[in-house]
């Protein structure tokens, strides 16, 4: 993928839309022709079958675990612990396992449909950690998170580079969740060897890291390189390149996020309860118009504002357009200060291509950045979107995310020159 010099700011001005753009391109795709979801690798691999009685396996498992099957005229679709753009799943995950008993080091992908582990490299003195953080290696998992973007591509053409961004956040949050259940801690790290990464594990140019998460023991000793380069393995059945979003990763994957201070987020959920909800997580597609309580939005919103994980960092600020909020003016919030008075909500439903669960929920949210990294700042959106999702449906709220809006007017609304990076929504 050549080096590319145009800035991410300009890719995401790229990828707007706007009422003119939706007229001229409705972007209908063949459903017939949809690539593959899944990703294999052959099958004389050495595989270990997840059992979700063991903590461990339990642990893994449930970071892109398939909780549900819906069988439609001509196809199954097969639903996840993660959200994504369209149900396309463009993200995969890896795994390196270190000094955990039971199973062998080496670095592993997790093949979701199968719910077991396939192990595509054993480590001897190398591992990931040359390339994400050198000096130090981690006794306990290292996860990789990486895109097929032709399965994003296949239907939303040059503004999938989003959606991968964001899905790949969502998928960092189920691994939170998962963490949490598990009771163990997680760091998030968007800025590493990228580019290094891709070519070690033979991604070629038709899959791609975004980022990763690590949860064990840090310790102070060097690890080399992978030794030799992983076969290559395609993700999907078939593949056209889209050289737009390969250069929008490779210019985003080089760049320095802004920095903070690693603080770990405490929550309180009911572990039980937080598991079903993980579990039976999904997206609305219509709302009744019903009103939610002031409590349970001061207490979502509470959520989102506990701690990122991550020494990376980019700033979102979220906007709340309240439509049926208890004891709360209709009106534009940031945070939880109100800036204007008023029923939005036609005009909610408008920015959001016209689709009626903008307009029928209780709460439309928009985050919004002035990033310094890009891809950063989507996936820490995707993040926050995933939280949004299991923090409403604890409380028996539902949610869904909304990729696609009117970049430009939604902007208007919001009175913001910041990028409109995700739109979600909440309500009964």
């Amino acid at each position: 993928m050549p080096q590319s010099k145009i800035s991410a700011n300009a890719y995401h001005e790229a990828t707007k839309h706007s009422y003119l753009s939706v007229q001229i391109n409705p972007n209908y795709v063949d459903a017939s022709t949809q690539p593959s979801a899944f990703k294999f690798y052959p099958k004389f691999y050495r595989r270990v079958k997840l059992n979700v009685n063991n903590p461990v396996h339990s642990f893994i498992s449930l970071t892109s675990a398939i909780t549900l099957e819906k069988e439609y005229k001509d196809s199954l679709d097969k639903l996840r612990v993660n959200p994504s753009a369209g149900a396309l799943y463009p993200t995969e995950v890896y795994v390196q396992v270190r000094k955990i008993p039971g199973i062998l080091d080496g670095i592993y992908h997790l093949e979701v449909e199968n719910n077991c582990l396939t192990l595509i490299y054993e480590l001897i003195d190398d591992g990931l950690e040359s390339y994400i953080i050198p000096d130090k290696s981690i006794n306990g998992f290292i996860f990789l998170i990486s895109c097929v973007y032709y399965r994003s591509s296949w239907k939303y053409q040059n503004r999938s580079a989003r959606y991968c961004f964001l899905d790949s956040g969502h998928h960092l949050g189920a691994i939170a969740a998962s963490a949490y259940l598990h009771k163990k801690d997680i760091q998030l790290i968007f800025d590493f060897d990228k580019l290094g990464l891709n070519l070690a594990l033979g991604f070629e140019n038709k899959e791609f890291i975004t980022a990763c998460a690590v949860s064990g023991e840090l310790q102070e000793k060097q690890v080399r390189p992978l030794r030799i380069k992983v076969p290559f393995v395609c993700g999907t059945d078939y593949f056209e390149a889209n050289q737009f979003i390969e250069d929008t990763y490779q210019a985003t994957a080089v760049q320095k996020s802004s920095e903070q201070t690693l603080k770990q987020p405490h929550f309180s959920f009911d572990k039980d309860k937080f598991l079903q909800t993980v579990l039976h997580r999904r997206s609305i597609r219509r709302f009744r118009k019903k009103s939610i309580s002031q409590e349970d939005y001061l207490y979502i919103m509470q959520q989102l504002q506990q701690p990122i994980p991550t020494e990376n960092h980019e700033e979102i600020d979220i906007y709340s357009v309240v439509h049926r909020v208890e004891e709360m003016s209709c009106g534009l919030y940031k945070g939880t200060h109100l800036i204007k008075t008023g029923n939005f909500s036609e005009q909610t439903g408008y920015l959001c291509i016209n689709q009626a669960i903008a307009k029928d929920s209780a709460v439309t949210l928009f985050f919004v950045s002035d990033y310094l990294n890009y891809q950063t700042a989507m996936q820490i959106a995707g993040f926050l979107g995933q939280r949004l999702y299991l923090a409403s449906n604890y409380l028996g709220i539902q949610c869904s995310g909304v990729g696609a809006f009117y970049d430009d007017e939604t902007q208007e609304l919001l009175e913001t020159n910041k990028d409109v990076l995700y739109a979600i929504v909440i309500g009964i």
